[in-house]
């Protein structure tokens, strides 16, 4: 079973190269599976064992990335070396990100980037909020209004051409978020 999954992880990790590679040439419009299998030297076949379609594998590139650049950087004291990470990777990886970003909905997009992005703020709130006494349901909801925010100010700095450098957007979310958890774990707990 366990050499299944690692051979499964490899095939994804090739398909998604493949595609990062056909996407430096065209846009994501014009990518086929065809062009992806034979990027990668696989079957369309064995593309759709791993993948339902094209968006389901930008889905998943998207979210194995970032969860990659989170790792370890899920506290209280690092979730801002985590989120400048996230911003400097796509900043580098521009002409990837443009293209999807121009061919993708924002729903499809924040879909994509919800799960790792809520996991991060949930470890940060479970940490800075260790005191209170809060349910899972309102962790949640506290970590997904959160994510909202952020995947909210990130889409939109991508689609305003990235002008401003990673640091500056981090600082401004550090500003606006600077002791809020907190607060609003404060909040929810005097609800009960």
């Amino acid at each position: 079973m366990h050499y299944n999954r690692v051979v499964s992880d490899i095939t994804r990790k090739a398909i998604a190269d493949a595609l990062k590679r056909l996407l430096m040439e065209k846009p994501l419009s014009r990518v086929t599976v065809m062009d992806i299998a034979a990027e990668c030297g696989i079957s369309r076949m064995t593309f759709y064992y791993h993948f339902r379609d094209i968006y389901d594998l930008v889905g998943w590139i998207i979210s194995s990335d970032i969860a990659i650049i989170l790792s370890g950087r899920k506290t209280h004291d690092t979730w801002q070396d985590g989120f400048l990470s996230v911003f400097q990777a796509v900043e580098k990886n521009h002409v990837f990100v443009f293209n999807v970003y121009n061919s993708m909905s924002r729903e499809q997009l924040e879909r994509s980037l919800t799960g790792p992005v809520t996991e991060l703020l949930l470890s940060v709130l479970k940490e800075a909020t260790v005191q209170k006494k809060l349910k899972d349901d309102e962790m949640f909801f506290i970590a997904s209004f959160y994510s909202y925010a952020f995947i909210g100010v990130m889409l939109d700095w991508i689609g305003s051409g990235m002008r401003e450098k990673p640091e500056l957007m981090i600082k401004r979310i550090e500003c606006v978020m600077a002791g809020s958890f907190e607060n609003a774990a404060g909040r929810f707990s005097s609800l009960q």
